[in-house]
Formats: C-alpha cells, structure tokens, sequence
C-alpha cells in the first residue's frame, strides 16, 4: 500500500506574475516594430518578465544546467545500443569537460553540475565527492519485471532534487535546465509518458541511443510490460515513480516541482525532462507555468509529452542526445527575448511615428 504523499512536501504554486506579464505586453507595442511581428521572441520575453517580476526583464546572471545520473536495470537487458558501463564514463567526461552539454554550456555561458542520483557504481575514480552527495542508490529496478525503487527511496530522491533546486537557487542561478545521464534511461521516460498520454508502446518507442530492429522489439516488449504494472497507479505521482520511474527521475521530478516553488524558470530539455515534468505537475500543480520547453526530441513519446503540457519547443534539431544539450542550445533565444524587451527603442524615443492598425 502506498504512503500518502505528505501534504507539506510542496507548497501551492504561485504562478509568474501575471501584471507583469500584462506590462510587458504592452511595452511590446511601444517598441519600433509592428504589434506581433517578433513572433514568439516576444511570447518569451513576457513570459520572462512575468517570471522575474519586472518589466522589462533583466539578462540571466547564472544560468545552470544540472545533469542528473542514473543506471537502469532494464538496461542490462538489450534496450540500449551502448553498454550499462557507460553512465560511468560519461560521467567523468562530464566532469572533464568533454560532453557535449560542457562545450556548448561554455560557449553560451552556462554552468554545469553533475549529480549521481543512480549510478551503478560506489566509488568513481576522479569524481568529487560533492557528485555523489545526493546518491540514492546503485541503479534503479528493472521496471519490466520490479520496482525501480522502494518507498523510502522514492521520497527520499523527490527530496534530494528539490534540495539540489534549492542549492542552485541559493547559489544565485536564475536559470534552470534539467540534463540527465543515463544508458537505458528512454525506457522508463518512455514507460511514464506513454502511461500519462495513453500512447501504445508501439507508437511510442524510439531509437533511443540507436538500436536495431531487435533491439528496439526487445524495448517496446519491455514497455509493455512495464506499463502494465504502472497503469493502476498512474494517478499517484510518488507511488508512479517507485513502480515505472528510477532515482533519477524523481530526482529530476522534485528539482523541476522546487524551481518553480522558488520561482525560477526552467528550460525542460527533451524526452528524459518531459516524463519528470509530467510527474512534476502532479506533485506540485502550478509548476508547468514556469517552465518552457527547449527543442523537441526525435523520440516519439517526447511529442506526446509536449501535447499534454501544453508546450510548443523553441527550436526543431532533431536531437536526441539529453544531457540537457537541447535545452541549453535554446538559452540564446531567452537572451534574445530579454534584449529586445529591455533595449529596443520605442517609437517615442526614437521619434517613429507608431502605426494606426486598420
């Protein structure tokens, strides 16, 4: 039997100010352009502005992508293309430097932090101790066959998120972006989305990491039958997450429900960002409004999981990488929308004469 969640675990939401977006709005029709012409730069820097209750917004100080890392048992049983070992080694490359999210996070100003929530491993040579701080466990459960996590693990990785949220905030990030590192890990966000969204596994399994044939009827069968022990608790997010979900994406899940408790926008990147959001907004209803979602992910179920938040991506790459790489790709549209809220000039000062819409 499930142990209610307790009440007190996130407070009501408060939505980003809604005068400010107001404000903002209205500014956008004093600015040297026709009403509506900068498209949805402009739906972004209301947005923006909305967030940080003020008008026009400021440019971001401390950006910050968090990559949360979890092995899953599923991956030791011919889902992923790339062996369960792996986690580890990127995880080092992580801190090394060499990841993908690292180079373009340097280029666009962006900080980066690696949390082990999961991974398959006690010690990591080279990994600071800070890392694993959050540790939950070693892996998550197979979830075709067994829960990922118990109970206790479970509330105890919502907390480790939310308390990662909370670290950041204090620390002065005024951006956030969820990353994730994990060999197997499109599984389980395939199993939560496609149990949220009513999708069948057949519709809703990827490539993830590139599979083949095999491989991806060997993860769909996987799906299946893990949807089948996660559909009669889809509708408790804690006791979802202990059956279908892992560390990581509770993890995840409590950092994304925290940010918005503190009132910081996020960046979701792709379909690993989507599942824990969707379970976010069950705990913590209000959240989804501070969040904004980076780039649409190849993987089918991350298209589902978009409709059902409402959300339409800022760019189209078709990536599928994670780590928060998409995410962090789209920060310089947020700085583009700050800037032009903030620098363009309006008719009155630039002395245009404002148009008369017929």
């Amino acid at each position: 039997m499930t142990t209610p969640l307790p009440a007190s675990l996130f407070p009501t939401i408060v939505p980003p100010d809604a005068e400010l977006r107001r404000a903002a709005e209205q500014r956008q029709l004093q600015l040297t352009k026709p009403p509506g012409s900068l498209g949805r730069l402009e739906e972004l820097g209301n947005w923006i502005a909305a967030c940080q209750g003020q008008c026009p917004p400021h440019d971001f100080n401390r950006p910050r992508v968090v990559v949360f890392a979890g092995d899953h048992g599923i991956a030791r049983h011919g889902v992923s293309a790339f062996p369960a070992e792996v986690t580890v080694q990127m995880l080092q490359n992580f801190l090394a430097g060499g990841a993908a999210v690292n180079v373009i996070a340097e280029a666009l100003g962006v900080g980066v932090r690696v949390a082990d929530i999961a991974v398959d491993c006690d010690e990591i040579p080279g990994v600071p101790a800070q890392v694993q701080a959050h540790k939950i466990r070693r892996s998550s459960g197979s979830i075709d066959r067994e829960d990922a996590l118990t109970e206790q693990e479970t509330l105890d990785a919502i907390a480790a998120g939310r308390t990662i949220a909370d670290e950041e905030v204090d620390a002065g990030a005024d951006l956030l972006i969820s990353g994730d590192m994990g060999i197997g890990n499109t599984t389980p966000a395939t199993v939560l989305i496609a149990t949220l969204t009513g999708l069948e596994p057949a519709v809703a399994v990827g490539r993830g990491t590139g599979i083949n044939d095999y491989g991806w009827m060997r993860k769909t069968t996987a799906v299946r039958d893990a949807m089948v022990r996660a559909r009669p608790v889809a509708k408790d997010p804690v006791a979802l997450l202990r059956t279908a979900g892992g560390a990581d994406f509770a993890a995840m899940a409590g950092f994304l429900a925290q940010a918005a408790v503190r009132r910081t926008p996020v960046i979701l990147d792709g379909v690993i960002a989507a599942a824990a959001a969707l379970v976010a907004r069950s705990l913590a209803p209000g959240a989804e409004h501070w969040w904004v979602a980076g780039h649409r992910s190849t993987e089918p179920a991350h298209t589902s999981a978009l409709q059902q938040l409402d959300m339409v991506p800022l760019v189209e790459m078709e990536m599928r990488l994670g780590e928060g790489s998409g995410a962090v790709t789209a920060v310089p549209l947020l700085r583009a929308a700050v800037v032009v809220l903030a620098n363009m000039a309006t008719f009155e000062t630039a002395g245009i004469s404002a148009g008369d819409p017929a």
